[in-house]
């Protein structure tokens, strides 16, 4: 059985909107998903050792879904852990001043989906990245938060989980 876990951005919780309904997603598609709990750590090194603590014993097929930050954080993690697959939504990459700690790209498939009007990270991150390591990017009609098009987000979750657990 392919493990899905999902990292929370910087002001959110491990049990948010998004990652209740992608959860309930990657669920009905036969995967156990659940959530890292980072509230009250900002430093994203130290969630990227969370992350690492936390999945060492997976032994399941492991797929990180990040947002944001946690995007980041998954983005810096996923290789480490062995991970088959990265889906990260408007990941804090390339960030004015932090630019070096953006992780290199991990040799697995990658999405992105990123909203065109997000003014937290800019949309131009994820287009860079993605030119980088052609990674699958989808832009939608959405801010940072997504929250609007998380019907799309689940489409797009449910393409690549599929796709890379078939494979």
């Amino acid at each position: 059985m392919t493990t899905v876990i999902f990292s929370h951005g910087q002001e959110s919780g491990p049990w948010g909107t998004k990652i209740r309904a992608m959860a309930g997603k990657v669920r009905e598609l036969g995967c156990t998903a659940d959530s890292i709990d980072y509230q009250g750590i900002a430093d994203p090194t130290e969630r990227v050792e969370k992350l690492l603590r936390e999945c060492k014993d997976i032994r399941d097929p492991l797929i990180l879904v990040g947002s944001s930050m946690g995007g980041h954080v998954a983005t810096a993690a996923a290789e480490a852990l062995g991970a088959i697959g990265l889906f990260v939504l408007a990941p804090a990459w390339y960030m004015d001043g932090y630019e070096h700690l953006t992780p290199l790209p991990p040799s697995m498939p990658i999405c992105i989906v990123h909203g065109w009007h997000d003014d937290i990270v800019p949309v131009e991150n994820s287009v860079r990245y993605a030119r980088n390591c052609s990674a699958t990017l989808h832009i939608v009609n959405g801010d940072h938060r997504l929250t609007d098009n998380i019907d799309a987000i689940n489409g797009y979750l449910e393409l690549f989980i599929k796709t890379i657990t078939s494979a």
